[in-house]
């Protein structure tokens, strides 16, 4: 891992942990699913044209129509969809939170469910990302409160995530890879675009704000960390990647907390630290040696 690549790694974790506080932003101002379904309309839209340019097609396997279907739809309709309205209620800190709690949903669910064998060292990370979790919430509903729904969405939204993630591996292998990206965000557009025009009011407040939060949360989470992430797996590959994410519960609360104000006590740092240490200790017990 040069220099390169781990300059990569931290603008990748950046752009990430950041999409919570745009988000946090946009829904102040435009209905959560609507705003989150044009968002997605135009993402995709950006990435085929991309994925032509770059010589790719519509020509998919089955399992990666597969792929992109289940895709589309867990993740961009009910992980962002769920976490887009909860921030309405409560804050991009605490969403940032929850969602970094889905690599170990992940992991206890292919432990349960697939039956994958898990060291003593992983089960022990897992019950420390609860610990980890339940710091942060008992100072959170102790101190200022907190709205118990918006929790429950978020929680739902990763744990749909972290389903739709066990459920195609492997099925993304064979070409088209730019493409497939277009295409699941206009399936989670298309089916947040239904629910949004049939259950919430339709209001847009124009102001620079808005503007400023949509285009970035299209450009930069939607797109150029995209980008960057694919690039960097093909450069030192998705093992090695994949500790960049062990920031996104840090820089999650960061970014809400220098751009918005957002309150961050010692409970908080504790409880971010455990959740972070929590996922290192799993994922290390799960890689090869």
């Amino acid at each position: 891992m040069d220099l390169r690549a781990i300059a990569m790694g931290l603008a990748f974790a950046f752009m990430w942990s950041s999409a919570f506080t745009s988000a946090r932003i946009l829904v102040e101002y435009a209905p959560p699913l609507t705003a989150l379904a044009v968002r997605f309309a135009t993402s995709g839209a950006l990435a085929m044209i991309i994925a032509w340019f770059m010589g790719q097609n519509f020509q998919l396997t089955r399992g990666q129509w597969k792929a992109t279907i289940v895709f589309g739809i867990c993740q961009n309709a009910l992980y962002l969809g769920l976490n887009f309205v909860a921030m309405q209620w409560i804050e991009a800190s605490v969403a940032a939170i929850i969602a970094s709690t889905m690599p170990l949903m992940a992991a206890f669910l292919g432990w349960v469910v697939f039956r994958e064998k898990l060291a003593p060292l992983a089960i022990l990370g897992l019950l420390a990302g609860v610990i980890g979790v339940a710091i942060i919430m008992s100072g959170r509903i102790s101190g200022d409160g907190i709205d118990i729904t918006g929790v429950i969405f978020c929680f739902i939204g990763a744990l749909g995530l972290a389903i739709a993630t066990l459920s195609v591996r492997g099925a993304l292998a064979g070409g088209n890879m730019m493409m497939i990206v277009g295409l699941q965000m206009w399936i989670g557009a298309v089916v947040l675009g239904v629910i949004g025009l049939a259950t919430e009011e339709q209001f847009v407040i124009w102001n620079w704000s808005l503007v400023t939060a949509f285009t970035y949360t299209t450009l930069v989470p939607g797109l150029a960390a995209t980008f960057i992430w694919f690039a960097l797996v093909s450069r030192i590959g998705a093992v090695r990647a994949s500790v960049f994410h062990f920031l996104n519960p840090f820089l999650g609360v960061a970014v809400a907390a220098v751009i918005l104000g957002e309150s961050l006590g010692l409970l908080d740092v504790i409880g971010v630290a455990v959740i972070t240490g929590a996922i290192i200790v799993v994922q290390r017990a799960k890689s090869p040696a």
